[in-house]
């Protein structure tokens, strides 16, 4: 019975994605080709030029931070928009523009892409991805694209990585990356380097075991594979005890691939965010589950994992660590160490230091957000001791916080280095509880939920009912103290944070549907717009002829649309607005013109 609720209910959430006959040549419509594209190397990934916005997070070092200061804290109050381009699609949109040199590429769900004239926003083509039939995925949604040369790397829901041709959008060639039919699925947007362009799937709830993948940026042959979950006879794969029910757990232990990691291109290392386990009881595979929940460093040109860091170990929480960790010079003891920073699902936030041979070391662990399951962390290791009370085990209802969408989700924060602040999209006050069980009528990677819990008895509810739960949070990365915290009141905080050499933090993702401009010194609000539908994408930052703007992709659904209304349903106050509106529709805004 339970296996069949479970496969009702899927049915409802999950989106099947309906194909035509189209071939690779017609994938396309071209309004008007891109007649000159200015090619993307290396150097030019490397340099983060403020005019354009080339990486998903803006730079390798994953900041979400432009240096544009055209837009201050004096005007900012005067944006207007510019444009508005209506996708024609719903869902969640996810993905932040992404311009070059005045030509934005934008992907959608349904692994739409979009190339678009930054300053006008009329189109140049739509690329219109040939997803199978009968695919059906948990997460339609895309987070991005990849440029390189002149190419434009899209990957699919199908499990695909394809290299557009920039200026028409035809495919070029095509790289089979995960397996959709056994449940891996791809969201991440990828990540160009050095000639490579990075990307692993999704899928640890269907029991795939996670990789990241290295694709030749011109051949789309694979480069290299590394496993987040090490096989027999590479390093971590003791981590993964042969007692309890799956002594072979390791070969479906999950560690997505859920988003784009960060580079150092002067040491030569990758730092990416692995997932989290599978099934999500802890005890159905006992140890610690190397890589699971961790950030890792890796060597570009193999794969080889360098170092890592793990949050918590043997994860039963659905607290995937996904973001990679941002890469920031941090004060300790005195000196200036080369650092990282990261935000975790789990409700605290870390720093770390990282040496040039890849190592990551644990220096400070703070709660951001209420957490009932860790009791401490080691002062040395920041390893965390757990209250049993609040670990999910296998026949057992328990509750715990942050909920499995835990402090902070996806949605990326943001770190300007003239404040020294981190900005928080965080999410205070949420828990759930559910019932572990024992899945023995399914098989791992066959396609189908394998989770150890059912999705119809999961119970979302607010530790405090009178109380918020959306903020956005700024923290002083040095003295390492909380400078301002904005309350949102009753709706979570979907939406990644942007910072600017303005002094300004942009943050959307609310269920009022307003995109906010606040002072990064202070957290005034200073400017809000109301979008047609909640932004649940990255804010970003560009300049064409001169002219500053911002972009930002409004298109509600996925999970945040799904929490929104559960907690709406469960709200005793009447507080909360669960009537937000979906469409995709990308908004640009500047200055008016003198």
């Amino acid at each position: 019975m339970r296996c069949m609720a479970q496969r009702r209910l899927l049915g409802s959430v999950a989106v099947l994605l309906f194909a035509g006959s189209a071939t690779a040549q017609d994938l396309s419509r071209v309004n008007k080709e891109i007649s000159d594209y200015n090619p993307v190397t290396q150097e030019r990934l490397n340099a983060a030029d403020p005019s354009d916005w080339l990486l998903p997070k803006g730079n390798y070092q994953g900041w979400m931070y432009s240096g544009l200061e055209q837009i201050t804290a004096e005007n900012v109050s005067q944006l207007t928009p510019a444009w508005v381009y209506s996708t024609g699609l719903d869902s969640g949109h996810q993905a932040p523009a992404i311009v070059n040199d005045g030509v934005m590429f934008v992907s959608t769900p349904y692994n739409h892409v979009l190339a678009l004239d930054a300053k006008t926003g009329s189109l140049y083509w739509r690329y219109e991805h040939d997803n199978p039939p009968d695919l059906g995925v948990m997460h339609n949604t895309s987070r991005g694209v990849a440029l390189w040369g002149d190419r434009v790397f899209a990957a699919g829901l199908d499990g695909t990585l394809n290299a557009l041709d920039a200026k028409t959008g035809q495919r070029l060639c095509q790289a089979s990356i995960g397996d959709w039919e056994i449940g891996a699925y791809i969201t991440s947007a990828p990540l160009a380097v050095e000639g490579k362009i990075l990307v692993g799937p999704s899928g640890g709830e269907f029991g795939v075991r996670g990789f990241l993948e290295a694709t030749d940026a011109e051949t789309c042959e694979q480069a290299w594979r590394t496993y987040s979950v090490p096989g027999p006879d590479e390093p971590g794969h003791e981590t993964w005890k042969p007692e309890g029910p799956r002594p072979d757990a390791w070969k479906y232990g999950g560690g997505s691939m859920w988003m784009p990691g960060n580079y150092d291109p002067e040491a030569k290392k990758l730092y990416w965010g692995v997932g989290n386990g599978s099934p999500w009881l802890g005890d159905q595979r006992p140890g610690d589950n190397l890589y699971v929940a961790s950030s890792i460093s890796m060597d570009p040109e193999t794969g080889e994992i360098l170092g890592h860091m793990q949050y918590h170990f043997n994860d039963s929480w659905d607290w995937a660590a996904m973001n990679a960790p941002m890469l920031l010079d941090i004060e300790q003891d005195g000196q200036t160490v080369t650092g990282l920073m990261s935000p975790q699902r789990n409700g605290y936030l870390y720093w770390l230091e990282r040496n040039p041979e890849g190592g990551i070391t644990y220096l400070e662990g703070k709660p951001f957000v209420y957490n009932d399951a860790f009791v401490s962390l080691d002062q040395d290791t920041g390893r965390p001791t757990y209250d049993p009370a609040h670990v999910p085990t296998t026949g057992n209802k328990v509750e715990y916080c942050p909920s499995l969408w835990g402090g902070k989700n996806y949605p990326y924060e943001a770190y300007n280095p003239q404040t020294g602040m981190i900005y928080i999209p965080a999410n205070e006050n949420v828990c759930n509880s559910w019932t572990g069980f024992l899945d023995e009528d399914t098989e791992p990677a066959s396609g189908q939920w394998w989770a150890g819990m059912d999705l119809a008895e999961l119970k979302v509810f607010l530790r405090d009912p009178q109380e918020g739960v959306g903020q956005l949070q700024a923290w002083n990365v040095n003295t390492r103290e909380v400078e301002w915290t904005h309350e949102f009141g009753k709706t979570m905080n979907w939406g990644s944070v942007l910072t600017t050499a303005g002094g300004i933090v942009f943050n959307a993702g609310t269920n009022d549907r307003m995109l906010r401009a606040f002072d990064a010194e202070s957290g005034e609000v200073l400017w809000e717009f109301p979008l047609n539908s909640a932004a649940i994408s990255p804010p970003v930052s560009y300049e064409v002829d001169g002219k500053q703007y911002i972009a930002i992709t409004a298109g509600y659904g996925v999970d945040a649309q799904w929490t929104n209304s559960v907690l709406a349903d469960a709200d005793e106050t009447g507080e909360w607005n669960g009537d937000v509106p979906v469409g995709g529709a990308i908004w640009v805004f500047a200055l008016p013109d003198a």
